[in-house]
């Protein structure tokens, strides 16, 4: 542990999902603004543009399951979340809708990257400490997210542009990193050898292998989180901007959904220990089913505020749950699951943009949502149904 403390590695390891949720919630939070600076009034060109974040996020699985395994967590994490900040300053720069798209892919490419690094970092601390703390890493990056969509909120209103916002983020990233980088850990001290799977001899030499069924199922419910995600993430400043039609110093529905998402982040343990995983997740799916539906039938300021804030708090415990389960229940090596997980899961994020986008042209956006509040009801279903979120046994 390069002799710091378990809880000085823990803080470093908490610095890059701060970094990471920063990042990400600065390029959230001007969509609108980015939207109306290039001009694009066409939702179907809009969900194409931004099609392009899966596409690149796509692109990164296969070189993130070789990196990670070949040069270790602790090397990725610090490459990917420089090359993060650096795409985010450039889709600052971005004139012209050709420039963004291809800072886009930058974007989803270094996303990814950093995903997968930075959870096989996490996952591995984990069970250094020998307890369930992803929910506070993951709580971490909404905590930041929530701050990255405060400081949004403000830009806009001070009529800052994007470009010195996003350079502005790229310099605190680059300071934090530095003080921080040191006290990443390699996966050989963290990663536990009797979790990785043993592979029969006879089955070595194998191109292919079908992965363990419970990193199926949990990329399944990966996959309705990312889209649910995705929603959020991408439409939701454009739902109050051009559903709400809320002015400017209203248009707070990013930001309240981060609010609640950061709540619900830390409070999953909580949840785990009253309900237990599978109920925490069912209660989730049942929260964003809610929330949709209301911000879809009541399209005003106060029921979408609402409508929002339950969805964040749904939305909260997913992700952090399904990888916590990687790590209790997966045989396979950290990184390899993570991508293999990413793999699935990443199709909402190709789902989203393309859905919502099309039918926000036929007929209006508040119907896509509560079309995506449906996604909430088959989480419920999916982890009714499936033996990955089982009760723990005692």
């Amino acid at each position: 542990m390069n002799n710091y403390s378990k809880e000085r590695i823990r803080i470093g390891v908490l610095a890059f999902y701060l970094l990471q949720g920063l990042c990400f919630a600065s390029w959230a939070s001007r969509i609108p603004d980015i939207k109306d600076y290039l001009g694009v009034s066409d939702t179907r060109i809009w969900g194409l543009i931004l099609f392009l974040i899966p596409v690149g996020k796509f692109a990164a699985i296969p070189l993130a399951g070789y990196t990670v395994s070949k040069f270790g967590s602790r090397i990725m994490v610090q490459i990917s979340i420089i090359g993060y900040g650096t795409a985010l300053f450039l889709i600052g720069l971005s004139a012209n809708i050709y420039i963004l798209g291809a800072s886009l892919v930058l974007f989803g490419i270094f996303w990814n990257l950093t995903d997968i690094s930075l959870n096989t970092q996490g996952i591995g601390i984990e069970k250094l400490f020998g307890r369930t703390i992803m929910a506070s890493f993951h709580g971490t990056w909404s905590l930041a997210a929530c701050f990255g969509a405060l400081i949004g909120f403000v830009m806009i209103n001070l009529h800052i542009f994007q470009t010195y916002h996003f350079t502005a983020v790229l310099i605190f990233m680059l300071i934090v990193w530095l003080i921080n980088r040191k006290y990443l850990q390699d996966d050989t001290i963290t990663e536990s050898k009797e979790n990785i799977e043993e592979v029969p001899r006879g089955e070595k030499e194998k191109k292919f292998r079908m992965p363990e069924m419970v990193l199926l199922q949990l990329g399944l419910i990966g996959l309705f989180a990312l889209i649910v995600e995705s929603a959020m993430f991408d439409w939701g400043g454009l739902y109050f901007e051009s559903i709400v039609h809320a002015p400017p110093t209203l248009q707070i529905g990013f930001l309240v959904f981060m609010v609640m998402m950061t709540t619900g982040r830390f409070l999953t343990n909580f949840a785990y220990n009253r309900f237990g995983k599978k109920i925490t997740i069912q209660i989730a799916g049942s929260f964003i089913f809610a929330g949709m539906f209301i911000a879809g039938l009541f399209p005003s300021v106060i029921p979408c505020s609402i409508g929002f804030m339950l969805v964040g708090l749904g939305i909260s415990c997913i992700v952090p749950t399904i990888y916590s389960v990687v790590g209790e229940k997966s045989k396979t090596k950290t990184s390899i699951a993570l991508t293999i997980l990413s793999t699935i899961s990443f199709i909402g994020s190709l789902i989203a943009p393309l859905l919502i986008g099309y039918i926000s042209h036929l007929k209006d956006m508040k119907y896509a949502y509560m079309v995506i509040g449906v996604v909430g009801a088959l989480i419920v279903v999916m982890t009714t149904f499936t033996n990955a979120m089982s009760p723990e046994k005692k």
